[in-house]
């Protein structure tokens, strides 16, 4: 059975420029949309802990990003 590949809706007509994910049991499959030929393939816990650890960057970043700038928090 071939592999079905699906991309969020965020990705355009074009779908180049987008992570695409599979299922293919016991893993999920991830390639970039434009490099179809390279997979990444993972457990299910694997994506979850990635996916988190990129939520906390991406929220410590933020903050770094507040506390540098102090007009961001409406104090200038």
């Amino acid at each position: 059975m071939p592999v079905q590949w699906q991309k969020s809706s965020f990705s355009g007509v074009e779908g180049g420029n987008c992570v695409e994910v599979a299922l293919a049991q016991p893993r999920l499959l991830l390639r970039e949309g434009d490099s179809p030929g390279k997979v990444l393939a993972m457990a299910p816990r694997g994506l979850l802990a990635l996916i988190r650890h990129i939520k906390s960057e991406r929220q410590r970043d933020a903050c770094a990003c507040t506390l540098d700038n102090p007009t961001s928090r409406g104090e200038g």
